[in-house]
C-alpha cells in the first residue's frame, strides 16, 4: 500500500486559490513570497485578488498553479522537509509535473517558478493566436480518437492527441481547421460529446516545437537533482530515470501526449492505493476515480483539507 501525491495542471486555476493557506500557514505564505522574489513581481497579488483575465494568461497560470501546490504541500508537511514515508510516487498533469519535481527536490522552488514563467511565454509565442485549437473528446478510447485525429488532419493541418486523461476523456490539439474536422469524425465514430477548449494555443502538439527548442536551451542551464521520491513522467508514464532524463522528458513534454491514464494505471499497479491531489481544484481526483475506481482519493487545497489529510500521512 502506498500514496501518490498528484499535482494539477492548467484549467484548475481560480482567483483566490491558496490565499486561505497563506493566511493560515507561515510556511505556505513563504512559498508565495519566494515565487514573487524569483519572478521579480507580485504574482501572489494576481493569484489572490485577480483580475481573472490576468491569472488566465499562460505566463501567469503556470507558475501560479505550481505556487499553490507547493504552498499546500508545505502546509501539509509542516515545511520544506522530507516527504512523509508513506508517499511512494509523485506525478503532475502537464505543468503539474514541474510541481512534482519541485516537491521531490529535483528543482528549487525559485527555478521552478522561473521555468514555468518561461515555459508559458514560449508556448504562447509558438503559434499565432487563432491558428491552433484544442478540443475534448468524450466517450471514445484512445485508438478511436487517434483515428479521428488522422481523419481530421490534412497537408499542412495537423491534429494530434494531447492528453489521454482516462475515463473516456481525450484531448486533441493542432490546427484549428483540423480540430473542427476531427471533432466531426469523432462524433461519427460515436463520441458522446466533443467540447472545444478555451485555450490560447495548441498545447502538447507538434506545433509547440518552437517552445520545445526554447525550453531545451533554458533547461540546459538549470541544476536538476535526483528526486527524493520517484516522479512519473507524462510522456513515458514511468518514473524519471535521473537528472538528464528529467531534462529530456520536460522538453519532450511540450510537444508530447500527457499519458495520464497510463500514469495512474501504472502507479496503481505499483502498489499505490491512495492518490492525494495537492493544490487547486479537484480535477485529477475525478480522473483517478475513473481510471482506478478502487483507489482512495483526497484533495489538499484548503486549511480544512490540510487538517483532515495531514494526520493520515506518516
Amino acid at each position: 500500500m502506498g500514496t501518490a501525491l498528484v499535482f494539477p495542471g492548467q484549467g484548475s486555476q481560480a482567483v483566490g486559490m491558496g490565499k486561505a493557506l497563506a493566511d493560515a500557514y507561515p510556511e505556505a505564505a513563504l512559498v508565495f513570497a519566494e515565487v514573487d522574489d524569483a519572478l521579480g513581481e507580485k504574482l501572489s497579488a494576481i493569484i489572490f485578488d485577480g483580475p481573472a483575465d490576468a491569472l488566465t494568461l499562460t505566463r501567469n497560470t503556470q507558475p501560479a498553479l505550481m505556487a499553490v501546490s507547493i504552498a499546500a504541500l508545505r502546509a501539509l508537511a509542516g515545511g520544506a522537509g522530507p516527504l512523509p514515508s508513506s508517499v511512494t510516487y509523485l506525478a503532475g498533469h502537464s505543468l503539474g509535473e514541474y510541481a512534482a519535481l519541485a516537491a521531490a527536490g529535483s528543482l528549487t522552488l525559485a527555478d521552478t517558478a522561473r521555468l514555468l514563467r518561461l515555459r508559458g511565454e514560449a508556448m504562447q509565442r509558438a503559434v499565432p493566436p487563432g491558428e491552433g485549437a484544442m478540443a475534448a473528446i468524450l466517450g471514445l478510447d484512445a485508438d478511436a480518437v487517434r483515428d479521428a485525429a488522422a481523419e481530421g488532419s490534412a497537408p499542412g493541418e495537423l491534429c494530434e492527441l494531447a492528453n489521454d486523461n482516462g475515463g473516456g476523456q481525450i484531448v486533441i490539439s493542432g490546427h484549428a481547421a483540423a480540430i473542427e474536422r476531427a471533432q466531426a469524425a469523432a462524433r461519427a465514430k460515436g463520441a458522446r460529446r466533443t467540447v472545444p477548449l478555451p485555450v490560447s494555443g495548441p498545447f502538447h502538439s507538434s506545433l509547440m516545437a518552437p517552445a520545445a527548442r526554447e525550453m531545451a536551451d533554458v533547461l540546459a542551464g538549470v541544476a536538476i537533482l535526483p528526486p527524493s521520491v520517484p516522479v512519473v513522467a507524462n510522456v513515458t508514464a514511468r518514473p524519471h530515470e535521473g537528472p538528464e532524463a528529467i531534462r529530456r522528458r520536460l522538453v519532450e513534454q511540450i510537444t508530447g501526449t500527457v499519458r495520464w491514464r497510463e500514469s495512474v494505471a501504472w502507479m496503481s499497479g505499483a502498489g499505490v492505493t491512495r492518490f492525494v491531489e495537492i493544490g487547486a481544484g479537484k480535477v485529477l481526483s475525478g480522473l483517478v476515480k475513473r481510471i482506478s475506481p478502487d483507489a482512495e482519493t483526497a484533495t489538499v487545497g484548503t486549511p480544512d483539507e490540510v487538517a483532515t489529510v495531514a494526520p493520515t500521512l506518516v
